[in-house]
């Protein structure tokens, strides 16, 4: 009969054993409850033990961790309309206030944590320009609402580390599209009127320079034409004169011979002479 109660008795004592340990990892914290109550807090990594069915211990990761909330639709100082969509990248700071805040339910914490995070957002951007927020000032945005932010995060056991802007979108339902195009529109077709001009004065001004050009070569064509009908009358003069001092008669009648093709080259031509006339001596039957 006495064996019969040491099995039960060695097994109880195990379940005590097993129920009275408990393992940190590494980027892990815990805390043990007493009853319900917080007892001992921030125990670090190894092997920590508790009394059995009067103590329970929770473990919780002490690493960072990235919270992504939706999209929230704030003013900017223009009043316009903008969706801003972020994410918050916390650790837990003190286990013993996140745990009486949330009950240690990380969803818990990230819903108390997102109106602290959006509330101190919209203080920021309701004072800044849309340019301004798409213009590369997000770190300043930040860096401006992280100590007002973990002030608030503090009371849930939290530290916000950082938060990082995803993307600033124009809600589609809003009339901020509608101007940021007419304004692109508006650029573009300054920027095109102001690219028309300039190539139109290029245009202008190679026109200009190809009629300088042209007027140039055209004088020059004309001078050295003149010139060599100059060198052409004079070389045909010569030629002329020395055939005239050879042979007189041969000179006159290759004259005559062209003053008759002048005179009759259109076909239509009528000429009326005296039968005598010298113009016609070459054209009697008795030479």
């Amino acid at each position: 009969m006495r064996s019969n109660l040491v099995i039960p008795a060695v097994l109880v004592a195990v379940l005590l054993l097993l129920g009275s340990v408990f393992v940190v990892r590494e980027g892990q914290t815990a805390l043990v409850l007493n009853l319900g109550r917080v007892a001992r807090t921030d125990l670090q990594p190894g092997l920590h033990f508790k009394i059995p069915l009067v103590e329970t211990a929770r473990v919780f990761d002490r690493r960072f961790y990235a919270s992504e909330f939706s999209p929230e639709r704030y003013l900017t100082s223009e009043r316009k309309d903008v969706s801003v969509d972020f994410v918050a990248i916390g650790v837990i700071s003190d286990v013993a206030d996140f745990y009486r805040a949330t009950g240690g339910n990380m969803d818990v914490a990230n819903d108390r944590l997102a109106p602290i995070i959006k509330d101190s957002m919209r203080n920021e951007i309701n004072a800044r320009t849309l340019q301004q927020l798409v213009s590369g000032e997000r770190a300043e945005i930040i860096a401006r609402q992280l100590e007002g932010i973990n002030e608030a995060a503090a009371t849930l056991g939290m530290r916000v580390i950082d938060i990082r802007l995803k993307q600033i979108d124009l809600p589609t339902d809003s009339d901020v599209i509608s101007q940021v195009y007419d304004r692109m529109r508006a650029e573009r077709r300054q920027v095109a009127s102001r690219l028309r001009a300039e190539g139109e004065e290029q245009a202008r001004i190679i026109r200009a320079e190809a009629d300088r050009e042209r007027t140039v070569l055209l004088a020059e064509a004309e001078r050295d034409a003149q010139r060599l009908r100059g060198e052409g009358d004079a070389e045909a003069t010569r030629i002329y004169g020395e055939a005239a001092q050879r042979d007189p008669a041969f000179y006159a009648f290759q004259r005559s011979l062209e003053a008759y093709r002048n005179a009759f080259e259109n076909g239509d031509g009528v000429i009326v002479l005296e039968r005598n006339d010298p113009f016609l001596q070459y054209m009697r039957s008795d030479r």
